[in-house]
């Protein structure tokens, strides 16, 4: 068993703790210190679950399975935030998702495998589809958000129904991606599937087996069995969300951009960076820029749209600052992927933007932090 399994096995105690010490009014910090902890193994094993179930039903239908549970765990914290009428912090933590995969996980996948190999390369045709898809999803919040900016007259419903119709036009999008990606143009991702499958060969996992021998009900069972734990623990960190981290001394604001994203994205950034220090930066960058595109181009829409049938004030008019970094991280992570190569500089150089966002968020007044 690697060390990134025995600690997430170790993390797994978390989810008794924490359910204990709701139950026992432990009180509200250690709720949520615990909830998050016990959401990051969970996390890693519903990727798991996915991947020994798409194995089974095929490329197509698997890579359709991965993109749709790919982040199930920052949607799942979303909707239950949204919930309970936190719309500020789901906006923050799907601006923070943004730049959490593309500056932070690039980063320091970009940074470690430079330190291990001199110079590491990727497709550069994918990382200008990718790029081309993140600008769009760039346009399409910051438009909205013009709008009431340069409006004052423009009222709230009329607001979230352009949001709704932005939303569906991206989702509409997000279905062509995985249509050019599993059947028009299948080439071009060839290498990173090699690189996956090279990876799995190399260690001693389940996929490795033959398709008949995969356990389908046991895994379809713990997908199932760690989505509503998801959920669980997901209400236990929304409900203590505020008053932790008003104990914290930290903002909502900084709360959604910088800690959740980490919490739901934890098992994501621990693949990247482990296949990037084996070599495999095709898949590591596929791993970190992909996500950032399901959010900007699936989940955000979802929730848009979960807001709209639950009457809450979802739409795509965020805070100014918020989509400040998000264009920042995009135009930085664009222009460092777009030649293909890597290495540790580059690495160091988005972990440096993704720390002076990360401070410039810590700081960023609490009057104006709940937009």
């Amino acid at each position: 068993m690697s060390f990134k399994n025995v600690v997430f096995v170790g993390l797994l105690g978390f989810v008794p703790i924490s359910i204990a010490a709701q139950f026992f009014h432990w009180g509200s910090l250690v709720v949520f210190i615990t909830a998050g902890l016990a959401i990051v193994p969970l996390a890693a094993w519903m990727g798991t679950a996915t991947e020994e179930i798409a194995i089974v039903v095929g490329a197509s239908l698997g890579g359709l399975l991965n993109a749709t549970f790919g982040n199930a765990t920052e949607l799942i914290i979303a909707l239950v935030a949204l919930r309970s009428g936190l719309v500020s912090v789901v906006k923050a933590s799907i601006t923070g998702s943004i730049i959490s995969n593309l500056l932070l996980v690039m980063g320091l996948s970009m940074l470690l495998g430079g330190l291990k190999y001199k110079e590491q390369t990727f497709q550069s045709v994918i990382a200008r589809v990718n790029a081309s898809s993140m600008n769009l999803a760039v346009i399409a919040i910051l438009l909205p958000t013009a709008l009431h900016i340069s409006s004052k007259s423009i009222d709230e419903p009329t607001l979230q129904r352009l949001s709704v119709a932005v939303a569906i036009v991206l989702m509409v999008v997000y279905g062509l991606t995985l249509l050019f990606s599993m059947r028009t143009h299948t080439y071009l991702y060839d290498a990173g599937i090699a690189q996956q499958e090279a990876d799995a060969a190399s260690e001693p996992t389940p996929s490795e087996h033959p398709r008949n021998t995969v356990n389908t009900r046991f895994w379809v069972v713990v997908l199932l069995a760690c989505t509503l734990l998801v959920a669980l623990e997901s209400e236990l960190l929304v409900h203590t969300l505020e008053a932790a981290t008003e104990r914290l001394g930290l903002t909502a604001l900084f709360t959604g951009v910088i800690l959740l994203p980490i919490v739901g994205n934890a098992a994501e950034h621990a693949t990247a960076v482990t296949v990037a220090m084996k070599n495999k930066m095709d898949l590591s960058v596929s791993v970190a820029v992909g996500s950032s595109m399901q959010i900007a181009l699936f989940v955000a829409p979802i929730l848009v749209i979960a807001g709209w049938l639950m009457g809450q004030p979802m739409d795509l008019d965020f805070n100014p600052f918020e989509l400040v970094a998000v264009v920042v991280a995009v135009l930085i992570a664009n222009s460092i992927s777009s030649d293909g190569r890597s290495n540790w500089l580059e690495g160091t150089l988005l972990l440096a933007a993704y720390a002076v966002l990360a401070l410039a968020f810590y700081f960023y007044p609490v009057s104006e932090s709940m937009h």
